[in-house]
């Protein structure tokens, strides 16, 4: 099934290789048209990479998870260029695909990124020593008991006291009424047993019977969902003893090769090079020079490139860094596996013809340069026999110590830059203090799937009209997916898609910006720093300090990465004004570090700095929008958002839906109010005896509307206070621009005169 699933997928990939290929070639100006064609490539490749995250899951065979493995990759890289092209050609980071999605007869949830499963379990039991070591490291250090006091509000002694007599008395009074009641209910049921002639039940005797025969498949796990988790570990376990015999059987068929075929390659390779020589000195009447080992050495002799690979040196391609390895896996599907019979391979393990046709050229390669050391020796003993040649290489010698020395200088300065303060001091004692110090937490497990929204369903129809839309909770968590989970997830994308090193997410308080930091970290299994203000008061005074605390964390980050930093209450470090009661803890400590940081981060560093931000309004906006390279905003939930919301969250917390319950009415109620709020206000409602209750009273919104009116909703101003905000960013700023009656003609015109002042200057 899943053989025929991975076929049919990429069919569809190598058309779309070919159609990419086609318009890349073509030159269009026109930025609409542009626009739906890589938005189409975008929902195309979307729906393969859906299909081939499923495919790698399911298939045991090894060689073909490799393969696949390698365009799963290729296509989430790709998606991620095509997302930033889209922002640079829309200038917004949210799109509207409402008419691509209609032609291509797709519903809006098919535009829903998987996160691989292979982020967490490839690497699941590091993850678990991880969590591990960081829980005692908690528990030795009585942190986790610390903290627990300091969530606690304290509050005077007489009224404490008066706290506990309050809900003492309350206490008694229910347990008296809950007893009178059962003192009725069976002085009733006497009565009517009485009246109607019937022998009095005895409860107890019932209930004894109850509790020995208790009713068919009481309180048990369907048998569908059982079968369902040993069919997954079952795969999980072939696909690991596969993988096992595949590594095991790539080493013994190379020592095979080697001493079978070894020899007669290593013979082939010297008649040939020997006749080389004999050739050379027949048409040009001397011996010729050996290449060198940076060349290729013999390989470069024999190396005949055919015309279609001239062609292909000469055509310069796209500027994707992913289409060249998807076309490298399409051309090895088709020319290994597209018509591969398996009859005869029931069981899914390696095939060893494939492993020797690899392994023979790695053999040959060794070989050869072995044979390569021997032939320069015979080279010059021919020279030295047949010319009487002697080589001077005191010329070589000479630019080789001019070469060395420039060298030396140059990294004796790197070096001095990237002094290692700690290089005394292992990772692990420097894993132990960040986490003693607090600044190495533990993530919360909240998964992305927790984030829940919907769809815009407007978002095309106001940008036609010049509005442009709030986005919606689904955009947020799809940029989330974009931009953290992904390159984060694989260090092969990361490399090579565009560098995405810090986030900000800005939004009103209960939107759940400090969630998705959390479900970032949860979806990659990465490390979480906090170097929030609040959080690095009084640690580490100094500008020393500072210094020394900055490096542990990013050395820890990148020994360990993937690794999160999040900077909770990001505008505090860069604050118009401090307020007075902040002046001590120096919140803008991190100011001048910040962009010096970020500098240093590479493609090959998995670290993300993810800022999160309810007053994004108070901070020094130029400074502030430099350290942070995208910027997200997360609105309140709109109307179709809090439809799914309140579904969803009152059947988590065991509510039942019934036709009493209106939620299309608690979500027109609920505008302006937050998920937060949302969840709140079904966890004060939904209280164990209330969920027991349901079967003869069920839910009704009425219940929901005292808790909903105590609480402050996110008005309509302050939205449009974000809204303004996010327009003087520079994104922002761009999309108002161009959405002006000749915005783009002033911004060229003002970026030629900007040129021209320069020049003057």
């Amino acid at each position: 099934m899943y053989n025929k699933m991975w076929h049919q997928t990429q069919e569809a990939l190598n058309s779309l290789l070919d159609k990419e290929s086609q318009k890349l070639v073509e030159q269009e100006k026109n930025p609409v048209y542009i626009f739906q064609m890589l938005a189409t490539f975008y929902i195309k490749y979307v729906q393969i990479f859906r299909n081939l995250e499923n495919v790698y899951d399911q298939i045991v065979h090894p060689q073909k998870r490799l393969l696949i493995r390698k365009i799963l990759d290729g296509v989430m890289g790709r998606i991620l260029e095509l997302k930033n092209d889209m922002v640079e050609l829309e200038l917004s980071e949210f799109h509207y695909f409402d008419d691509i999605l209609q032609d291509l007869k797709l519903a809006p949830q098919q535009l829903d990124i998987p996160i691989p499963k292979y982020f967490l379990k490839e690497k699941i039991e590091v993850i678990r020593e991880r969590k591990k070591i960081l829980a005692q490291i908690l528990a030795d250090s009585g942190l986790d008991a610390t903290s627990m006091k300091l969530a606690i509000k304290s509050m005077p002694f007489e009224e404490a006291i008066k706290l506990i007599q309050i809900a003492e008395r309350a206490r008694q009074g229910r347990l008296r009424a809950l007893f009178m009641k059962q003192i009725y209910l069976q002085e009733y049921r006497a009565k009517q047993a009485r009246l109607l002639g019937e022998k009095v039940a005895d409860t107890g005797a019932a209930a004894l019977r109850i509790q020995k025969n208790p009713p068919p498949l009481f309180d048990q796990v369907s048998a569908t969902i059982i079968q369902a988790e040993k069919v997954s570990l079952l795969r999980s376990a072939v696909q690991l003893r596969h993988e096992e015999g595949y590594r095991e059987a790539l080493v013994t068929i190379k020592n095979d090769l080697q001493q079978t075929e070894g020899p007669d390659i290593k013979e082939s390779l010297r008649d040939q090079i020997r006749q080389w020589f004999i050739e050379c000195r027949n048409l040009t009447g001397s011996f010729p020079e050996y290449p060198s080992v940076e060349d290729g050495g013999s390989a470069m002799i024999f190396s005949h490139k055919t015309p279609e690979q001239e062609e292909e040196e000469e055509w310069k391609m796209s500027r994707s860094a992913f289409l060249p390895s998807m076309k490298e896996g399409s051309d090895v599907y088709k020319d290994t596996w597209m018509n591969k019979d398996e009859s005869q391979n029931f069981p899914q393990d390696y095939d060893e013809e494939l492993i020797k046709k690899e392994k023979r050229k790695e053999v040959e390669a060794e070989i050869r340069a072995q044979v390569d050391e021997l032939m320069r020796q015979e080279l010059k003993n021919l020279k030295l026999a047949v010319n009487k040649e002697i080589e001077l290489p005191v010329r070589a010698g000479k630019k080789g110590k001019k070469k060395n020395k420039g060298k030396k200088g140059k990294r004796g300065k790197r070096g001095k830059k990237d002094k290692d303060l700690t290089a005394d001091r292992t990772i692990e004692s420097l894993f132990k203090e960040l986490v003693e110090e607090g600044l190495l937490i533990q993530a919360r497990k909240v998964n992305l799937s927790d984030y829940i929204g919907e769809y815009s369903y407007l978002g095309t129809t106001l940008r036609h009209v010049s509005i442009e839309p709030m986005p919606s909770l689904l955009d947020v968590r799809q940029l989330i997916t974009l931009y953290g989970i992904l390159p984060l997830g694989s260090a092969a994308v990361h490399e090579k898609a565009p560098l995405v090193k810090s986030l900000l997410l800005a939004g009103p308080s209960g939107v759940g910006k400090k969630m998705l930091v959390h479900t970032i970290c949860t979806e990659t299994g990465a490390n979480l720093f906090n170097l929030s203000a609040a959080n690095i008061a009084g640690k580490y005074p100094g500008k020393n300090g500072l210094q020394m605390m900055l490096h542990m964390v990013f050395k820890v980050a990148r020994q360990l990465q993937p690794s999160v930093v999040w900077i909770e209450d990001a505008e505090k470090t860069f604050y118009k004004k401090v307020p007075n009661n902040e002046k001590m803890n120096d919140p803008k400590r991190l100011k001048k570090q910040l962009p010096k940081i970020l500098k240093l981060l590479k493609p090959d560093d998995r670290i993300l700095i993810v800022g999160t931000t309810q007053h994004p309004f108070d901070a020094e906006l130029q400074s502030f929008c430099r350290a942070y390279q995208k910027i997200i905003l997360v609105p309140r939930p709109d109307y179709a958002s809090r439809y799914v919301l309140w579904k969803q969250i009152i059947q988590r917390n065991g509510g039942v839906l019934t036709k009493a319950l209106n939620i299309s009415c608690l979500a027109k109620v609920t505008d302006g109010f937050t998920q937060g709020n949302i969840v709140k206000v079904v966890k004060g409602v939904l209280t164990d005896r209330r969920i027991r209750q349901q079967t003869q009273k069920p839910l009704t919104p009425a219940e929901f509307i005292p808790l909903i009116a105590s609480m402050n909703p996110v008005y309509k101003e302050e939205e449009e206070c974000f809204k303004n905000w996010y327009a003087k960013t520079p994104l922002g700023r761009k999309r108002v621009l161009s959405l002006t009656v000749g915005g783009r003609e002033k911004e060229t015109e003002k970026g030629k005169k900007g040129k021209r002042r320069k020049k003057n200057k």
